[in-house]
Order: structure tokens, then C-alpha cells, then sequence
């Protein structure tokens, strides 16, 4: 026994169970003799035994199911394996693979995993969120799932968000897992297969809407800060209509962000960073064009125009250079239908369908993809920013991989080997003309676990857009002449854990610097910050 465990609840607890790793003495000190094959193993055996069985699994699905009950069994030796190659593991435990998982979610479901609060609950959400075991939460990762990745409505099933995202939290930035909660608002699905789906673990009842959804929404915040009042909310994949209103109506009331919306603009921010050191710009030399006019495309064009604002710029003619597409054509001053955020990019211009026509009509040096419709940035596209452009940025931004609006490929040899590209979703290398090019992989997960242990580092009151600012800044300060040298824009993947405590270390500071930590500033920000990192090695 130790303390209130037993054997058995040390073999079977993932966040106490080491398995095999259990030393002779702990065997014996614990009542664990027996209950274990008699060798002790050390953790790279363990590892690789994992290894060979994942190699064993036919797809990346079951691969996915794999690592998650392997999540369930043992949690250090899962964010050990994570750890060990992260550009192999991610795509495995988060996009694209997590679309599918998402998708089957129903069908694949083991032990669910998170909390789930439901619309029956209406007026009990504070016992519910004190139905966790854990009473020191300092993250939660919430969705509705009614925008998932580019997938839609996927009710209850897009828990594996959620997941996804606080694994991610702890494997490339480092906050410790116990103080994560993934949270699934269950307010109904419109995905009429779910809701005639025996299988479908959610309420099988339309969405709650409009006032009666935001009062839920309203209790669920409240209840937070009641139950876990050092907890930062992280809003994921709300659809567009309601992602903007959520986070002005919380962003300066709680500690709060939306990734979406503010993670995407950064990691995108960080991409043009990076681009301009091969160009010799600034953001301010650029015109841009979204092809998306939803909550991603404004949060990047916002900050886009934070940023040209800051390089001098005036904010009037800082907007002027953002041009949205949505599906009607471009957003003019004349288009009917526009949310209050769209307004500052509906430009006058003549009317335009086509995405051909309107680059070269607006003849932008950016264009940036958030629309989640594949193969939309065609030959004629890309050849006319081409055209336009001795070097041409094309940021095909959407997920999953299936979702992107052009490939790897497509961008390099239709603009003829001179495009500076990054996207969503990951592309392997390639050579053009006797010349590599290691495509970026504009990928969130650079900023919002970074962002998140800066966060848990120094108990932040608020998440500002200076922070994001900040991350990109920091991101892109850690390319090196080498990694510009094959057009990769983002630091290598398999050095994600180093670059995120960078950026955490960064963007801490910032948060000291505007009096937004609820603790002391220690004498050395980096060693504080690395300090609170989690080791998943066993102790």
C-alpha cells in the first residue's frame, strides 16, 4: 500500500502506473509482487515496445486508438513516447488524424476521457465541474462541436478536439496533465447520421440556440471561475457565428482565448515573419487576401493590422491591405450580410466571383487559405500570384489535410519553384528542379501550448493579443539561415518542446511586464518557467 493507493490502484491509475518500470524495491514496499512479469524494465524497453506494436497497427486511426488507450494505461510512458519523435507522434494524436477519430468518434470510444456537460444540466453545471477529481484545473479546452476542423457539426464527437489539444499542452510546451480538462458542451447536434446513429453517445436532440444557448454558455463561464478560479478557457472549434461574439463577450472578463481565432492569427503572423527574412520585408510592404472571410481569417487580418499598426502604419491604411473572400466573392462595402467583425475588411470594388479574377485584380503578395474547400487555390491561382509575384506567399492554412486548399507540390511547381509556402496540415519534402524545398507546417500548435504554459507559469488574469504577438515574434526568431535556406519558415517539428519553452519564457515576461501574473516576478523568468515544466520521466 501507499498512503490511500492500492496495488491495484497504483497498476491501474494511468497517472500513477509505471508498469514494468517498478523497481524490485517498490514491488516489495507496495504489494506489487505478482502482479508484474519479474523483470524490471528500464523505460527505453518500454518504449520501444510500444513502438513495435504501434508499427504493427494497419492505420493511422487505429494507431490513434492505440495511443489513447495507451493514454489511459500509463500516462508518463505515453508523454514519454510523445516526446521522443513529436513529428511522428502529432499528426498521429492530433491533425489530421484526430478528423477521422472525431468522425468514428461513436464507434472507436473506449474509456471517454474529459468532462461532459450536457444541456439536461441546465442550472447544475457547477456540480458537474465538481464531479472532476482534480480541484487545482488550470486549463480546460471547451467546444460545442458544431465546427469541427473543416468536418461540420459533429455533436459530441468532437471530444477527440478537446483531447487532442491538452496532449499537446504537455507534450510540446510542457504543462503538467493533471492540471488539464478537456470539456464537451453537449448542446445537441444538427448532423442528421448522429442523430440516427444508435451509437451516437450524445443528446439526441437538435441544438439549443440563441438566448437559451448563450445562458448555458453564460453558467458554464461563471461555474469556471467559481470552481476553478485559476483556470484559463481555451475556446475551440465554435463556429463562426458564434467563436467571435464568445470571446468579446469574455475576453476582458476571464482569462480566456480562442485559438482559432487568436492561435491561428499568431502561428500565421510567425509564418510571415519568416517569410520576410527571405524577402527583406515588412508586414507593412504586403497587400493580403483570405480566401475565408470566417473567424480565422479576421482574427489573422486583425492581427496583421496590429502588427502594421506597430511598424507605422495607419490603422485605417493597415486595413486597407486586407481583403476577404467568402463564398460569394470578394467582401466589398457592398456586400449584404456581413457580421459586425467583417465590416473593417469590406473594401469598394467592383464585384468579383472568381478567385482567379480577383488576385489579379487585387494583385495580393499574400494569400492565405481558410476556407476548408480543397484544391480551391488552382493552377490558374497560384500561377497568377505567380505572376504577379517574383516570390509569391501562399499559406494554405485549412485542416484536415483532405480540407487544404492546395498541396505542397502544387504551390511549388505551378509557381514555377518561387513560392514561399506554409500550411495546416503536414507535406513531406520535396525537390523542384534539383533544388529542396521542407514545406512549413503552419500548424497551432506552435503558439497555444506555449501561450498556455506562459499562462500556467505566471497564473495570467487575462490573454491579450500582445501576447500573440509576442509568440509569433519569439517563433520566428528561432528559424535559422538553414531552415530559410529550403524555404521552411517554421522551426523544425522535431524541435517543437524546445521552441514552445522558448516562447512560453518570451511571452511570460510580457505578462510580468504589463502587471497581468497573479504571482510574484522571480528573479529569472526562463528558470522559473522551465521550472514549472513537466517531466514525464518516472520519478
Amino acid at each position: 500500500m501507499d498512503g490511500a493507493h492500492t496495488s491495484f490502484d497504483l497498476l491501474f491509475n494511468p497517472r500513477l502506473n509505471k508498469g514494468t518500470a517498478f523497481t524490485e524495491a517498490e514491488r516489495e514496499r507496495l504489494g506489487l509482487v505478482g502482479l508484474l512479469p519479474d523483470k524490471v524494465e528500464t523505460t527505453e524497453i518500454q518504449l520501444e515496445r510500444q513502438r513495435i506494436q504501434l508499427s504493427h497497427k494497419p492505420t493511422d486511426l487505429e494507431k490513434y486508438v492505440f495511443l489513447s488507450e495507451l493514454q489511459d494505461r500509463n500516462e508518463r510512458l505515453y508523454y514519454q513516447l510523445l516526446t521522443s519523435a513529436p513529428a511522428e507522434f502529432m499528426p498521429l494524436v492530433y491533425t489530421p488524424t484526430v478528423g477521422e477519430a472525431c468522425q468514428r468518434f461513436g464507434h472507436i470510444m473506449r474509456r471517454p476521457k474529459g468532462l461532459y456537460v450536457s444541456a439536461r444540466r441546465k442550472g447544475r453545471i457547477r456540480d458537474v465541474l465538481r464531479n472532476w477529481p482534480e480541484k487545482d484545473v488550470r486549463f480546460i479546452v471547451v467546444t460545442d462541436g458544431e465546427r469541427i476542423l473543416g468536418l461540420g457539426d459533429l455533436g459530441v464527437c468532437g471530444m477527440g478536439i478537446p483531447i487532442g489539444k491538452l496532449a499537446l499542452y504537455t507534450a510540446c510546451a510542457g504543462v503538467p496533465p493533471r492540471h488539464t480538462l478537456p470539456v464537451m458542451l453537449d448542446v445537441g447536434t444538427n448532423n442528421e447520421a448522429f442523430l440516427e446513429d444508435p451509437l451516437y453517445p450524445g443528446l439526441h436532440m437538435r441544438r439549443i440556440e440563441g438566448a437559451e444557448y448563450d445562458a448555458f454558455l453564460d453558467e458554464f463561464v461563471e461555474a469556471v471561475q467559481e470552481v476553478f478560479p485559476r483556470c484559463c478557457i481555451q475556446f475551440e472549434d465554435f463556429t463562426n457565428r458564434t467563436a467571435m461574439p464568445l470571446l468579446a463577450r469574455y475576453r476582458d472578463r476571464v482569462c480566456c482565448f480562442n485559438d482559432d481565432i487568436q492561435g491561428t492569427a499568431s502561428v500565421a503572423v510567425a509564418g510571415l515573419f519568416g517569410a520576410n527574412r527571405i524577402l527583406g520585408k515588412r508586414l507593412r510592404d504586403h497587400t493580403y487576401l483570405f480566401f475565408g472571410a470566417g473567424s480565422a481569417a479576421v482574427g489573422i487580418a486583425d492581427l496583421v493590422c496590429q502588427q502594421m499598426v506597430r511598424e507605422g502604419m495607419s490603422d485605417a491604411d493597415a486595413h486597407a491591405r486586407c481583403r476577404l473572400v467568402n463564398s460569394r466573392g470578394l467582401v466589398t462595402a457592398e456586400t449584404t450580410g456581413l457580421s459586425e467583425f467583417q465590416r473593417p475588411f469590406a473594401h469598394p470594388h467592383a464585384p468579383a466571383k472568381d478567385l482567379a479574377e480577383i488576385v489579379e485584380a487585387i494583385r495580393p503578395s499574400v494569400l492565405v487559405g481558410v476556407s476548408t474547400i480543397p484544391h480551391s487555390f488552382s493552377r490558374q491561382v497560384i500561377e497568377a500570384m505567380a505572376r504577379i509575384n517574383d516570390r509569391p506567399v501562399i499559406f494554405p492554412y485549412s485542416n484536415p489535410t483532405s480540407k487544404s486548399e492546395c498541396t505542397a507540390q502544387e504551390a511549388i511547381e505551378w509557381s514555377g519553384g518561387r513560392a514561399i509556402f506554409a500550411s495546416g496540415s503536414p507535406f513531406a519534402p520535396l525537390h523542384h528542379k534539383g533544388r529542396l524545398f521542407v514545406p512549413g507546417q503552419g500548424n497551432n500548435v506552435y503558439i497555444y501550448p506555449a501561450i498556455g504554459m506562459a499562462v500556467f507559469a505566471t497564473e495570467a488574469s487575462r490573454v491579450t493579443d500582445e501576447m500573440f504577438l509576442k509568440a509569433a515574434e519569439s517563433l520566428a526568431a528561432q528559424v535559422t539561415q538553414q531552415d530559410l535556406d529550403v524555404n521552411l519558415i517554421y522551426p523544425p517539428m522535431a524541435n517543437i518542446r524546445e521552441a514552445s519553452v522558448e516562447v512560453a519564457i518570451r511571452v511570460a515576461e510580457l505578462i510580468f511586464d504589463r502587471g497581468l501574473a497573479r504571482v510574484a516576478r522571480p528573479a529569472d523568468v526562463a528558470a522559473f518557467v522551465r521550472g514549472k515544466v513537466y517531466d514525464p520521466a518516472y520519478g
